[in-house]
């Protein structure tokens, strides 16, 4: 198509909510007309599907759980009395906070909290991060930090750059069932790090989690500042409008409220099922179209602004974890799932954007444009022209140069970045992610793949506490992977046995005797 064509096709499948100050543009991918109507019936089965939803279904049968993070900035539609609860809960979030900025809920050995680390893994860390870079400034409340994984070198490396601040750091942790091995291990060694400091664990700590769980119970029984529910109806990675996110949130001295308001009324403008006016329809119809609904492509996501840089990992999770199954409803194998990666603009265009546009067509493109260039005056970094006019040229740039080269694209477009926008870039993406799990009939609500590695994780753990238990028995005696293998009877795992000895070896814990590589025999240190 010519510029003028092209123009036309803008203006035909732009989305534009003024109101919002969000538009959606879908014109540069090369659908044909004919695409709206052999979806229709696919995408009214999606919006039944989330009325349904909404309306407290059993959305995820295998765990017999509703699902309903949208409840969570619409309380009024959640049932059996949940709205209650969660209103109960968003206003003894903000009490909480309250009484932590005001200095009535204070530290040990300080007048005020100034710092905050926050203890999860997967969603219960990744909307938390998002946000809290997204709308970070220099008036922000509390500075966070964060353990999002079991890397005690990473751990060490937080708790460094925290120093003697520890003394002023709340922390909080976030576990469903009290029992992630990840949350739990960064929750032990934050505890270890307060008692060399001298300082009570329980005196700067706070839990996110169900209730009668493990660690309510540890928070219960230690007198922890306090404790907030994690709901069996929310998920971790589309928690971020629950306790998981608003807490740390409001604590950082953003407009929780406003977060919240931003997610409804994108909620509102995705219950309609006129496909043209609904904006969430519209991504995943796209998806659709882009990965022929199999994930034969994969998607990157470009926004075109520093605070959203962490954008890209927080919706890898919530697309892959939610769209990524073997089989579909009907128990069919099927494969389904869209990859997901990205960075930011324009640094894109030094890195992989030559790829994008000379290399393999296997990825469509989401540029996310910011209007707004800065907070504060600017300067002319050339004649009439600033930074900001740099972006926005260079992201219209290179959405030009890759359509060039048959390389799709959607645009979605907000004014700024506030509290608001980022409510509803959270509730577009959730809603759309619901719409494609119908579209391709996957259950986008439960995460078997997770448990599965859970649970093998768990196997060499237990693996690895019986070889310690066999060289400990026998401490003269030097066992290569092989002997070792066959004395524990599991001949199948001399693989997984030499990778034990081998991180044991290097951590201190066993000493290699003879030997190199897998032939290598070690003995109890």
């Amino acid at each position: 198509m010519n510029q003028a064509e092209l123009w036309q096709r803008y203006k035909q499948y732009l989305y534009h909510n003024e109101e919002l100050g969000f538009s959606l543009d879908i014109s540069r991918m090369n659908f044909p007309d004919s695409f709206w109507g052999q979806m229709e019936p696919r995408l009214q089965r999606a919006y039944a599907a989330m009325a349904e939803l909404e309306r407290g279904a059993i959305a995820n049968p295998d765990e017999n759980r509703m699902v309903g993070h949208y409840w969570l900035r619409s309380p009024q539609f959640a049932p059996d009395g949940l709205g209650a609860e969660i209103e109960e809960n968003l206003q003894n979030i903000k009490a909480f906070a309250a009484q932590i900025h005001e200095g009535d809920i204070s530290p040990e050995r300080a007048d005020v909290f100034k710092n905050l680390l926050l203890i999860g893994i997967g969603g219960s860390a990744l909307g938390p991060q998002f946000v809290a870079n997204a709308l970070s400034t220099k008036h922000d409340k509390m500075h966070p930090y964060f353990f999002d994984n079991t890397d005690p070198d990473g751990m060490d490396r937080t708790l460094a750059l925290i120093g003697d601040g520890l003394k002023e750091t709340l922390t909080i942790v976030i576990s469903k069932s009290g029992g992630t091995k990840e949350t739990r291990n960064g929750m032990l060694e934050a505890q270890a790090a307060y008692h060399e400091a001298g300082l009570h664990f329980g005196h700067h700590a706070v839990a996110i989690t169900e209730e009668g769980s493990k660690l309510d119970k540890i928070a219960d029984h230690e007198r922890w500042l306090a404790r907030f529910p994690m709901w069996d109806w929310v998920g971790g990675r589309t928690s971020e409008l629950s306790g998981v996110g608003l807490l740390p949130a409001i604590l950082q001295g953003f407009d929780i409220d406003a977060m919240l308001r931003g997610a409804a009324q994108m909620d509102e403008v995705t219950r309609s099922h006129d496909t043209f006016k609904n904006p969430s329809a519209l991504l995943a119809a796209m998806w659709y179209y882009a990965t022929g609904g199999a994930g034969k492509k994969d998607m990157v996501i470009l926004p075109y602004k520093d605070r959203l840089a962490l954008f890209s990992r927080y919706l890898q999770q919530l697309l892959m974890e939610s769209l990524g199954k073997e089989k579909d409803l009907d128990g069919k194998v099927v494969h389904q799932g869209i990859a997901v990666y990205g960075n930011k603009g324009s640094t894109d265009q030094h890195a992989y954007v030559q790829q994008l546009r000379e290399g393999v067509l296997n990825f469509f493109v989401t540029f996310i444009e910011v209007l707004k260039a800065r907070q504060e005056s600017t300067i002319e970094v050339e004649p009439g022209v600033t930074s900001g006019d740099y972006l926005s040229g260079f992201l219209y740039g290179t959405r030009r140069a890759l359509y060039e080269k048959d390389r799709e694209s959607i645009t979605i477009t907000v004014r700024e970045v506030n509290a608001t926008t980022i409510g509803l870039l959270i509730a577009l993406y959730e809603r759309a992610v619901g719409f494609y799990g119908t579209l391709v009939n996957v259950n986008a609500y439960h995460q078997p793949g997770v448990e599965a590695g859970k649970q093998a994780a768990q196997s060499v753990i237990e693996l690895q506490n019986a070889i310690v238990e066999t060289l400990i028995n026998q401490p003269g005696a030097a066992w290569t992977a092989d002997e070792l293998a066959e004395q524990l009877n599991k001949a199948d795992e001399a693989e997984s046995i030499y990778h034990v000895l081998r991180h044991l070896e290097v951590n201190g814990r066993v000493t290699r005797q003879s030997g190199t590589g897998p032939n290598a025999a070690y003995q109890i240190k």
